[in-house]
């Protein structure tokens, strides 16, 4: 039993932000683990094209939906430039790209003021992961961040998150050349 128990905490804490495995070979060289939601932010930064390859990954329920966006105006939601996930009705996961604007935003798949190329997500172990290579980003390499997660999505539309205090505190800053 003593065995068992051991292997299973080697497990629990053997897949946190340094050491997570991800799927198709893919490997980050700089991750964070995110104070709040359950998240986490991995990237390669390329400083000669300043471009970054991120895999931002969360916990959620197959129903929910995540997203994580870069604040290039200011701090908090609005503003913001999104990726967006979560599961087709066919059980597929989409991701796509949409600004946030207001307090209210429909989630709506539109272009950012920044390019994203490559984008996908996947659900594994409860856990969804959108992928992207962001920019070029130009001289900036620190950046205001948000991430969110809701629990439900209606007509393929990301329905409102929470308003609780860890959804509200889901912001700050991130250096992507920062190993």
């Amino acid at each position: 039993m003593f065995c068992i128990l051991i292997t299973l905490f080697l497990f629990s804490t053997a897949q946190n932000c340094s050491n997570y495995t991800f799927t198709a070979n893919r490997t980050f060289t700089s991750c964070k683990e995110l104070p709040y939601l359950e998240a986490n932010l991995h990237w390669n930064y390329n400083s000669s094209s300043a471009k970054v390859s991120i895999a931002y990954r969360a916990k959620q329920d197959p129903k929910g939906w995540v997203a994580w966006a870069i604040n290039p105006t200011g701090k908090g939601m609005v503003g913001s430039q999104a990726l967006v996930a979560f599961h087709n009705p066919n059980g597929s996961m989409i991701a796509y790209t949409t600004p946030i604007i207001n307090y209210s935003p429909r989630l709506l798949k539109a272009n950012l003021s920044f390019q994203v190329s490559y984008i996908s997500a996947e659900y594994l172990k409860n856990e969804m992961t959108i992928f992207a290579t962001i920019g070029p980003l130009g001289n900036v390499t620190a950046v205001n961040h948000v991430w969110q997660a809701g629990s439900s999505v209606s007509s393929n539309i990301p329905q409102a998150h929470s308003l609780s205090s860890p959804y509200l505190k889901s912001s700050g800053k991130i250096d992507f050349q920062t190993v």
